[in-house]
């Protein structure tokens, strides 16, 4: 797997929030070395556990995919990657596929007890009817550009 190019993090570290010194504490880890770690897990599926250590501890990666997501840095830079796309003539929204995957989970879904199941039935107003199968639904949007990362 090949590394974010200096061209690349150019781009996306003026997007990436700073850290507030204000608060206190030990400088955080590297954010390119964390970025590219996060980048690893997204290309090749593997568990966090399994983050090869020169991309830093996997909890840190964890942590920053979580926090970039809570407050906006994703949606930045995928609006400055777009934009990057389009100025470059690489962006063909002429060019659309959605995709999805489905699995269904057997037996009423997430596994809950019968306490937690009235508790979610009280707090959703639904009634529960004890066999429905719960349906997850990830969708892909795909505009004329690659989205999956693959190895070179």
């Amino acid at each position: 797997m090949t590394a974010l190019t200096d061209k690349q993090w150019a781009v996306l570290e003026p997007l990436l929030p700073r850290q507030n010194f204000a608060k206190g504490g030990r400088p955080r880890a590297n954010d390119r070395k964390t970025l590219n770690g996060v980048l690893w897990i997204l290309r090749t599926g593997a568990q966090w556990s399994e983050l090869p250590r020169r991309y830093g501890a996997y909890a840190t990666a964890w942590r920053r995919l979580k926090a970039w997501e809570e407050d906006g840095t994703w949606n930045k830079i995928w609006k400055r990657l777009l934009s990057v796309l389009s100025k470059e003539d690489k962006l063909l929204l002429s060019v659309g596929m959605v995709d999805g995957t489905f699995a269904s989970a057997k037996k009423g879904g997430f596994g809950w007890s019968d306490e937690e199941r009235q508790r979610n039935q009280d707090n959703a107003g639904n009634r529960w009817t004890g066999n429905t199968a719960h349906r997850n639904t990830i969708l892909c949007l795909n505009f004329g550009i690659q989205t999956h990362l693959s190895h070179p």
